[in-house]
């Protein structure tokens, strides 16, 4: 299931105004100028799993409520199998595949994540994302470069990363063939919905 962007964006819009939250304040917390929020909120733009997430936070909820409009139900466990997943296409071709799209009070979010070999990329900076938390990436297939601040590392099958991610960090695929990792993005200390 692919969650529709508008619909996404609807719920954004109703939460914040619900809990009577300025276009500002949402601005801020997701690190946009006001009208890049409203672009966004408005679902005239794609939204980034950061966005979400920043958005998720802010409002108190947990990210699959925005993308479903479900609260998430199961506790003790959660068993998703191989193929399934909620889908999220976002960011130039990134799939993510939410892992535990129904447990409750997560304190991490799993994701696995098809990066894809784009040629135009590999020249250029890589874009740097910023969200609370840390996250850690096991490398299944393919190779990644990944850039962290100043930083640069060429990983491959079997490699784990571990970092910050309150601090810049981007990834693209390299060597001519799309990266799948496993991700998983932690919450900061404290912050679990």
């Amino acid at each position: 299931m692919e969650p529709n962007i508008k619909e996404v964006a609807g719920r954004i819009q109703a939460l914040r105004e619900d809990m009577d939250i300025t276009m500002q304040e949402m601005a801020d917390a997701t690190g946009r100028s006001v009208a890049e929020y409203a672009a966004q909120e408005s679902g005239e733009q794609d939204l980034s799993f950061t966005f979400l997430f920043k958005c998720a936070q802010r409002l108190g909820v947990d990210v699959i409520e925005l993308l479903t409009g479900e609260n998430p139900h199961l506790t003790g466990y959660s068993l998703v199998r191989a193929p399934d997943g909620l889908s999220i296409k976002r960011r130039a071709g990134f799939e993510y595949l939410h892992k535990a799209p129904h447990f409750r009070h997560k304190l991490a979010e799993p994701f696995l994540v098809t990066a894809p070999y784009l040629e135009e990329e590999q020249d250029k900076p890589i874009h740097l994302s910023y969200h609370a938390g840390q996250e850690l990436d096991y490398i299944i297939s393919g190779k990644l470069r990944f850039a962290y601040e100043g930083h640069v590392e060429d990983l491959e099958a079997g490699d784990v990363l571990m970092y910050d991610s309150g601090r810049g960090h981007g990834m693209i695929a390299i060597d001519g063939a799309p990266c799948t990792f496993l991700a998983v993005v932690m919450k900061p200390e404290g912050d679990i919905i």
